[in-house]
């Protein structure tokens, strides 16, 4: 096992390094680059460019390069984000955003074949079920690349901090705080002096040097995939044109289990976008100051980072159906509290409290959406892995899309209904499975399983 889990770590690692620098500019765009809305913009590209990528690119680079060099090159497509950012304009961050999104669905794609594989592998040879292995795989990965936002935030902030001004925030401004916001009008409401730019060169060059370190460990630590660890030879031989790759991706929408899980994929996108788009904006922002949004998703990452190696490993206890039901109890009672609270300084304790509760429904979001997919479409992984994406990446749309147009009351009772929707498709989802295999769970029908595919974070 020990050759199996290097190559789990060296993974783990890499994307800690990758997404230490994306997370942290992520958190950024729309307070560096404000001027007619360039940062939101920016990432609206990056998931519009993230849906065509997960339409057709991950099955054929993952053919033609392998799960090495396909994550590999991916990496790049971020590295390149890093760079456009030191030079911040229309003609410089919107094509590297294109960059990143084109790379981001065939990184994900072939980090979950690849460790898949991997662990049907070791089960293989260890005679252990295959999912067991897999999802102790990802808990592991999860563990420490949900840690990126920690560190990520935590750079942004202490480099920040040497420069921060902070203002006192009247009664009045804390008035347009929270849920009935008022829009437009908080945005400079208080809003902290702008970082120089000796400052802001030195966080992108360290983001870019952590993107860089992420390459080099794939390249020089990570195994390539033996021919023969492939689920058929036909995988391996088989090239898919543009045309049956595209295609087959939409023709996967034709299992009616895949079109019931859109509403649960989607809000994957919905409530990760709120938390880092509106909640730190209209909440932490409007009522802290700006130099505590990094400690506020430092406090959400380390909790995501936590349940996520926890769900990971008690799932086969308890199941998938109750994890579920607790996201869906914890995020429908914070959004009710969210709608209701009115953020004031002197309740700090508070402002933690819901990054954390939304850090313990992520990480069952994350690890148990990705662990349902690849149980139930084993047989055709990557359309299924490029719909996951290519729903999820929509979710996001459409939360950044409606960012800087609907009040913050508006877009809760969004999240609220969606939530809802995705809750009713997924108990049909496992209705249709308890009916097509009564008395034998879907999950042990074969001791291997297909890959499972992220989160988070493009």
């Amino acid at each position: 096992m020990e050759r199996n889990l290097k190559n789990v770590l060296v993974i783990s690692f890499g994307f800690l390094l990758l997404f230490t620098a994306y997370g942290g500019l992520q958190s950024l765009q729309s307070s560096l680059h404000s001027e007619e809305g360039l940062g939101v913009a920016s990432l609206s590209v990056v998931y519009a460019a993230l849906i065509l990528s997960s339409m057709f690119l991950p099955p054929i680079l993952i053919k033609k390069l392998g799960c090495k060099w396909t994550i590999a090159g991916s990496m790049c497509c971020y590295i390149a984000f890093s760079l456009g950012n030191f030079y911040a304009s229309w003609y410089t961050l919107i094509p590297t955003s294109v960059i990143l999104g084109l790379g981001g669905a065939p990184l994900w794609s072939a980090k979950c074949t690849y460790l898949t594989i991997a662990g049907n592998s070791y089960a293989e040879k260890a005679g252990k079920n295959g999912k067991d292995i897999i999802n102790q795989y990802f808990g592991v990965f999860f563990l420490i690349f949900q840690s990126s936002g920690i560190w990520g935030n935590l750079i942004s902030s202490l480099i920040f901090s040497q420069a921060s001004n902070k203002a006192e925030i009247s009664e009045e401004n804390l008035a347009c705080c929270g849920a009935y916001d008022c829009v437009t009008d908080t945005t400079n409401t208080t809003s902290s002096a702008e970082p120089s730019n000796s400052l802001i060169y030195t966080l992108l060059g360290i983001y870019t040097v952590s993107g860089v370190l992420a390459v080099l460990l794939i390249i020089i630590f990570l195994d390539q995939i033996k021919p023969d660890q492939a689920e058929t030879e036909k995988e391996i031989l088989e090239t898919p044109t543009f045309c049956s790759t595209f295609l087959a991706t939409f023709q996967h929408l034709k299992d009616k289990r895949q079109c019931l899980l859109i509403p649960l994929t989607m809000y994957s996108g919905f409530e990760q976008g709120f938390l880092s788009g509106d909640y730190t904006k209209t909440y932490v922002t409007c009522a802290l100051g700006i130099h505590y949004v990094g400690y506020v998703m430092i406090c959400f990452s380390s909790v995501n980072s936590l349940c996520s190696l926890l769900f990971g490993k008690i799932s086969q206890f308890t199941g998938r159906k109750l994890l579920f039901a607790l996201a869906a109890v914890t995020n429908t009672a914070c959004i009710i509290a969210l709608l209701l609270w009115k953020p004031h300084p002197k309740q700090l304790a508070v402002f933690f409290v819901f990054p954390a509760l939304w850090g313990l429904s992520d990480a069952i979001w994350q690890t148990q959406t990705n662990g349902l997919y690849g149980i139930l479409f084993e047989k055709h992984k990557e359309a299924a892995f490029a719909n996951y994406r290519l729903w999820e990446s929509f979710g996001f749309v459409i939360a950044f899309g409606y960012s800087t147009k609907l009040q913050v009351y508006i877009k809760l009772y969004i999240l609220l209904s969606v939530l809802v929707l995705s809750m009713v498709t997924y108990g049909a989802v496992e209705y249709l499975e308890a009916k097509s295999s009564p008395g034998t769970p879907t999950a042990t029908k074969k001791e291997n399983v297909g890959p499972l595919t992220e989160e988070t974070d493009t």
